[in-house]
């Protein structure tokens, strides 16, 4: 009894791969299902091809599908913005309070400019403050930043 699979058994194993891919974290699956997709072509082109040299061309080519990948594509997506370090780059930051603290609670502070995404921040100072005066981010306690009032 010969095994066979057939050309489009190869391209619907590819795009199950594909659509797999979007339940793994991994990027892999995508590269093994494209290697199936072009095992699929090759074998409806050429159908004199058995089995054995399938299976090698789809290891070939998923594997250079993965090289690639990893050579050059992920690379390039590496994140070069401040997103790592924008903590230490928003400390010193100077913006307006616009709703005081009240009885030690925390207040509302506005940025000309937006940090980590956002122009509006809630705040703790350690010294009082009211509405109107400016203050420069000293450190960050979860999602709320601690402030000092600057003298200005």
């Amino acid at each position: 009894m010969e095994f066979e699979i057939l050309w489009w058994q190869w391209i619907v194993g590819g795009i199950g791969l594909v659509i797999i891919e979007i339940f793994l974290p991994s990027f892999i699956s995508m590269w093994f299902g494209l290697g199936a997709i072009i095992v699929g072509l090759l074998a409806w082109a050429f159908p004199q091809m058995g089995v054995s040299a399938e299976i090698l061309v789809w290891i070939i080519s998923s594997g250079i599908f993965v090289l690639i990948w990893f050579k050059y594509f992920k690379p390039k997506m590496v994140d070069k913005t401040k997103a790592g370090v924008s903590r230490d780059a928003a400390i010193g930051e100077r913006g307006h309070v616009i709703k005081a603290p009240v009885d030690g609670g925390r207040g509302v502070v506005r940025f000309n400019l937006p940090v980590l995404s956002e122009d509006e921040w809630p705040f703790i100072c350690e010294g009082s403050v009211a509405a109107g005066d400016k203050v420069a981010i000293k450190d960050f306690s979860g999602n709320t930043l601690v402030v000092e009032k600057l003298n200005t």
